[in-house]
């Protein structure tokens, strides 16, 4: 009895987190910041395939979301700048949010209406400033969120960023396939927008987010540059292993963002339909993940930090090596469920621990550009490499050989990671200090 008893206390002290006000902000600000994503990762690429663009160029509009990768050019203005008139009514934190949801609103209905066949260029224009505009908006939701939240709740609000972008990102995507199944990819687009809602609610709610007063070295624009940007960059890489880390978040990832952006395009090839995509990808496989979530929250209490990083990271190699399984067998639709599956429960446990971890690594004066820092330096790689060669690779290698590649990808990143454990360099305890927070 005692044992069931401190069982279910360890269970409730598990879940408790995420029924707090600042997890629960992060989710609304997750729906947000997976909307644009989707319109461009997943379901651009369906509406380009069926649209009869050859592969190399459906491949290539993966430069839309190169644009993320260099959200830490901008990342300073976010931190320093603040929108006139608007940041003295509601803060320089919700002032950004208005202003960047606006632009993703704009970009994501301009997409919508145009037709990849009568001009390419001026679509893949719009794609990208999709991208620039979903890129600004994650500098701005990530910084609001980490604020938000009090160290020890780092964790759970991790957690419910991904639960709320897979949310974001399946109501995107599945959404859009859905009404563009019905004829309107103009509507399917600008439906979108509206889940952008939520976030916006929550800013209202919560409030602008304290943080500690940035560095004010001086006037001019000598003391700008050395306080927006030499200051957090200077922050960040003159700590102990701080290069290191910087490696692992350069190639960690490289397997999963080269793997995960050909899949619908795998999946047209192997002739799945888009309403077969939109429910045992989309709809099946969120749950998966949202699944991996809840047990990334709860590996992430039991066995610490490190641990719990380390694990994610062999389960999101051995994810990839599954679709070179699911490229064998060909068109099975109970084999795509449980590919997806494997892949989103172990993207979610992913999602919480190294997301948990990388927001630990900001000092909360430097938030927006060290979170863009390590966010963008987490893709850069895998995202250019899939959009300059994955489609020749899966031509000339055939998908089952382009699978176990991305597997191989991945293994650096839990090699450095291990080093890292071993050699003392990875933050083990979230709770050591007490931050102010909602």
């Amino acid at each position: 009895m005692a044992t069931t008893v401190s069982g279910n206390r360890s269970l409730t002290a598990a879940i408790k987190p995420y029924f707090e006000a600042g997890p629960l902000g992060a989710l609304a600000l997750g729906m947000a910041s997976g909307t644009p994503y989707a319109m461009i990762a997943a379901t651009l690429t369906t509406r380009l395939a069926e649209s009869g663009i050859e592969k190399k160029s459906v491949t290539a509009f993966g430069l839309a979301l190169l644009v993320y990768s260099f959200k830490p050019l901008w990342a300073p203005a976010v931190d320093r700048v603040r929108i006139p008139v608007l940041a003295s009514l509601i803060g320089q934190r919700r002032a950004w949010l208005v202003v960047s949801i606006i632009m993703a609103s704009a970009a994501i209905t301009w997409l919508g209406l145009l037709d990849p066949t009568a001009d390419l260029a001026l679509f893949a224009a719009a794609a990208v400033a999709v991208g620039f505009a979903g890129a600004t908006l994650d500098i701005v939701i990530d910084a609001i969120r980490i604020e938000w939240l009090r160290v020890d709740q780092m964790g759970a609000g991790s957690g419910m960023t991904q639960y709320g972008w897979r949310m974001g990102s399946y109501l995107a995507g599945a959404g859009a396939l859905l009404l563009a199944a019905q004829g309107s990819w103009a509507l399917a687009y600008a439906s979108a927008v509206l889940l952008f809602a939520p976030s916006l609610i929550a800013a209202a709610v919560l409030g602008e987010p304290k943080r500690p007063p940035a560095p004010q070295s001086g006037k001019g624009l000598a003391a700008a540059i050395q306080d927006s940007i030499i200051a957090p960059l200077a922050d960040f890489l003159t700590r102990k292993g701080a290069w290191i880390v910087l490696a692992f978040v350069l190639v960690h990832k490289i397997g999963d963002t080269v793997c995960q952006l050909s899949v619908r395009l795998f999946y047209n090839d192997l002739g799945f339909t888009k309403a077969e995509v939109a429910f045992y990808d989309v709809s099946l496989g969120l749950f998966g993940y949202l699944g991996g979530v809840f047990l990334g929250g709860l590996i992430y209490k039991r066995i610490g930090l490190a641990a719990s990083v380390f694990l994610s990271l062999v389960l999101m190699a051995v994810s990839n090596a599954a679709y070179a399984g699911l490229a064998i067998v060909g068109h099975d639709v109970w084999m795509l469920a449980l590919v997806q599956g494997f892949e989103n429960l172990a993207s979610g446990i992913g999602g919480v621990t190294v997301g948990a971890w990388l927001a630990l690594l900001c000092d909360r004066r430097f938030t927006a550009t060290q979170f863009a820092l390590l966010s963008s330096a987490a893709a850069i790689l895998g995202r250019a490499f899939s959009s300059g060669t994955a489609g020749a690779l899966i031509e000339s290698l055939g998908y089952v050989d382009f699978y176990w590649l991305t597997t191989l990808l991945a293994l650096p990143g839990v090699l450095i990671f291990a080093w890292l454990w071993r050699a003392g360099l990875v933050v083990a305890d979230d709770t050591a200090e007490t931050a102010t927070g909602v």
